[in-house]
């Protein structure tokens, strides 16, 4: 093949990388996320071994301090457990990855096991955990501060009692986003995802385009679309006071023990320049620098 012909074939890939990630990105119920899995830009958050790059920070302990090996790493899987808790007394926790994020795919597997800590609220805390998206930063939580600000992908699992619980619901801690471009301020909304009960594996995706829309998928079924995050006490989307538009990933220990086999990004900022040799098709915004000459 000659110089001209592979960069031909070059550039048909990468319109065809385009177009299919075009689709994705706009479908509005239901997409087939098959193709995100083939992207070279995929980076695994989770190098199934150790916690390199995380940090957790645990209400009434100092930040990186993991009280009683609550976050660990074992048989290839990232682990949240309480059995050096005598117990729980509303030591919420978070494991923070040290970066931030703004336009990107969240890709993560999930799975509770076992009962709950001793001590652990009843009700709304068994089988509860989540994702913190556009979160702050942890070295500015407070000592005893439980949740910090951000937008919560909740994971809940089913209690085999045949009553629905979905998961990958919204909650909003010390935040709000549109809802049906409207503000909305209550704090949690269901899904229309499924309810998962036992210890069975969950395929949780989430798109998130900074200050615009984010979308929860299960299994590959979109079951939540919301938009324009905002600090508590907006009153608008615009005002840049309160805007979120970018922020830190943290996987909760909220009390009941559960299993992360897999935390991944595609991040959607890049090289948008489809001249350049190292364009990224999937990438939606553009990152200075990030284009060759």
């Amino acid at each position: 093949m000659t110089r001209k012909h592979a960069a031909r074939s070059l550039k048909t890939l990468q319109r065809c990388w385009l177009f299919c990630f075009t689709l994705i990105l706009s479908t509005p119920v239901t997409a087939d996320l098959d193709g995100y899995e083939s992207v070279p830009g995929w980076r695994d958050l989770f190098n199934g071994k150790n916690l390199e790059g995380w940090i957790p920070k645990i209400t009434g302990h100092a930040l990186a301090e993991n009280y009683a090996n609550t976050f660990r790493v074992e048989g290839g899987l990232l682990k949240v457990r309480y059995d050096g808790y005598e117990k729980f007394a509303n030591q919420f926790g978070h494991l923070f990855f040290d970066e931030a994020f703004s336009h990107f795919v969240l890709h993560v597997e999930y799975r509770f096991v076992g009962n709950q800590a001793p001590g652990g609220p009843r009700g709304w805390a068994v089988r509860n955990s989540g994702v913190m998206l556009h979160s702050q930063k942890p070295a500015t939580m407070t000592l005893d501060q439980d949740f910090p600000y951000s937008i919560e992908a909740q994971f809940l699992g089913g209690l085999s009692d045949g009553k629905a619980r979905p998961t990958a619901n919204l909650c909003t801690p010390g935040t709000h986003v549109f809802l049906n471009d409207a503000l909305f301020k209550p704090h949690c909304t269901p899904s229309s995802a499924a309810t998962f009960d036992g210890d069975q594996w969950v395929d949780f995706m989430v798109i998130v385009l900074g200050h615009g829309r984010f979308r929860h998928f299960v299994n590959g079924e979109e079951v939540l679309s919301y938009n324009n995050p905002v600090l508590d006490g907006a009153e608008h989307d615009d005002d840049k006071k309160f805007k979120l538009d970018r922020g830190y990933l943290a996987l909760q220990s909220e009390s009941h023990p559960i299993d992360f086999r897999k935390v991944r990004i595609l991040s959607l900022v890049g090289c948008t320049d489809s001249t350049s040799s190292n364009y990224q098709p999937w990438a939606i915004k553009s990152s200075p620098g990030a284009c060759a000459p």
